[in-house]
């Protein structure tokens, strides 16, 4: 796999040692693997697949349907630098969440709002700050979250090097990415640095 294009590292390199993993899906993950690749303390964007059925899914078979994934962007963050609760922060903040299979006229299950979590700590803190973020929504008048917080299962990067980094490649290429406007806010005792 050839290295990431803004970072210049090996996108199958080892992970830093005290570095950590998280995984999200926005809707149309080119735009969402700009949001995060521009924040101080991530040190790897990746897009693919996860929560689906089929093995290794090619980009085509994830449109036709049947494959169960959602479009998503795992990261590898310096937790010392960027925490989990900014991460989810930016994940409510930058999507509309109650839309459910799709994003504004992106239509299809590949599009949902997903958190999958590598730890614990990470499902507690999701799981809240889906619940407040929630109740913020319907404060504002605006539909529930139907975003899923699941275990992962397997991410699988995406096959065709064109999407990895596609908005740098293509900078004036599609993006879908907008929020409610609604602001989230974090659990309590955990602050953004």
């Amino acid at each position: 796999m050839a290295n990431h294009a803004i970072f210049d590292r090996p996108m199958d390199g080892p992970i830093p040692k005290g570095f950590e993993q998280a995984i999200f899906g926005m809707g149309c993950y080119w735009g969402v693997e700009q949001l995060f690749w521009e924040q101080p303390g991530i040190w790897m964007t990746q897009v693919g697949f996860a929560g689906g059925t089929v093995p290794n899914p090619t980009y085509q078979q994830v449109c036709e349907g049947g494959t169960g994934h959602a479009e998503v962007v795992h990261l590898v963050y310096d937790p010392s630098r960027i925490s989990y609760d900014l991460l989810l922060k930016l994940f409510w903040e930058n999507h509309d969440p109650t839309q459910g299979n799709r994003q504004h006229n992106d239509i299809g299950d590949q599009y949902r709002s997903l958190i999958m979590y590598y730890t614990d700590t990470q499902r507690t803190l999701a799981e809240a700050s889906k619940t407040d973020y929630d109740n913020r929504l319907a404060v504002a008048g605006l539909g529930k979250v139907t975003t899923e917080v699941l275990p992962l299962d397997n991410f699988y990067p995406a096959q065709e090097p064109d999407h990895q980094q596609y908005l740098h490649k293509v900078p004036d290429g599609y993006c879908n990415m907008r929020g409610t406007g609604v602001k989230a806010v974090m659990p309590e005792g955990h602050e953004i640095p």
